[in-house]
């Protein structure tokens, strides 16, 4: 949330997202391997995750096979994905793949590993992104994590935090536009004084209050479904709704308040367009979510 309010650009959701999921699922030799010199700065994760919606993409790029007839012990990968945040400056990638039994499962390997290759993407940001070939790469069974939960929590803590950067470059974006209308006069008055601005600012500011309610709902329900007695899925679809459809909406608003300044790229407001807009292909349509909440809710009635 504060990264994004500054724009600044660093693999601080990534890299956090997936030492969680190595600490909480990765085996004891993955764990010295890496976390240590993670915690300290040393090398940088990020993940190989395209998509942040329900339906991730992700899931079916990459394929999975597990080798124990010659007598070794070897997992191989296969397949592309595609938009992969800090690929080409991450020292290790976490993979997530598709196993022939329908299970997930994910590869954590270095990013100069053997088979391994990257293309480059810019993203709608203009920034880097790589695409991940991964021709027959063989890892060892520490390198991978096997536990069903594992890629469900590190999505969970990949698209939480999206709705998070999603309300942080939000509420910058809405201080940016209460200072410049308190500040711009047309007939001798400063426009913010104008009852339509008012009212778009308003809505706005409602926009953000809900986004960041929802946001904490679903970050409760992550850090406290043990045992799965809270589970989240719901509580997190209500906050992608919330977080792909506000921080357009805020954008927007803002452009129309800041007039031509908007579009002038001397004023930073247009970078925060173009990551908003980043952010709002991220975590996917609305009525996407919209429709996995009802599907949630069909399965789960409320009593």
């Amino acid at each position: 949330r504060e990264s994004a309010k500054t724009l600044a650009r660093v693999p601080l959701l990534e890299h956090t997202a997936t030492t969680v999921a190595l600490q909480t699922y990765g085996s004891d030799e993955l764990k010295e391997q890496i976390l240590p010199r993670a915690a300290r700065g040393e090398l940088v994760l990020t993940v190989a995750s395209a998509g942040r919606t329900g339906h991730d993409p992700a899931q079916l790029a990459v394929s999975a096979r597990h080798d124990t007839d010659t007598g070794t012990d070897i997992w191989t990968l296969d397949g592309t994905q595609t938009g992969v945040p800090w690929a080409h400056n991450a020292d290790h990638i976490a993979v997530p793949a598709h196993t022939p039994q329908g299970r997930t499962i994910i590869a954590v390997l270095p990013r100069s590993h053997a088979g391994l290759t990257l293309a480059e993407q810019i993203s709608t940001t203009g920034e880097r992104l790589g695409e991940l070939h991964l021709d027959s790469v063989r890892l060892d069974p520490h390198q991978i994590i096997e536990t069903d939960e594992a890629w469900d929590r590190l999505h969970q803590l990949l698209t939480t935090g999206t709705c998070a950067q999603a309300l942080g470059l939000g509420e910058r974006v809405l201080q940016m536009t209460g200072d410049y209308t308190s500040k711009r006069e047309q007939f001798g008055y400063p426009v913010a004084t104008f009852q339509a601005v008012a009212v778009q600012a308003a809505d706005r500011y409602i926009d953000l209050r809900a986004m960041e309610a929802t946001l904490w709902q679903a970050a409760w329900r992550i850090g406290t479904q043990a045992g799965g007695a809270l589970p989240a899925a719901g509580d997190i679809a209500v906050a992608k709704i919330w977080a792909s459809e506000g921080v357009r909406r805020v954008v927007q608003t803002a452009q129309h308040l800041h007039g031509g300044f908007g579009a002038d790229t001397d004023y930073p407001l247009h970078r925060y367009h173009a990551w908003a807009k980043q952010l709002e292909l991220s975590l996917g349509p609305a009525a996407a979510h919209e429709e996995t909440l009802g599907d949630l809710l069909a399965a789960h009635p409320l009593s």
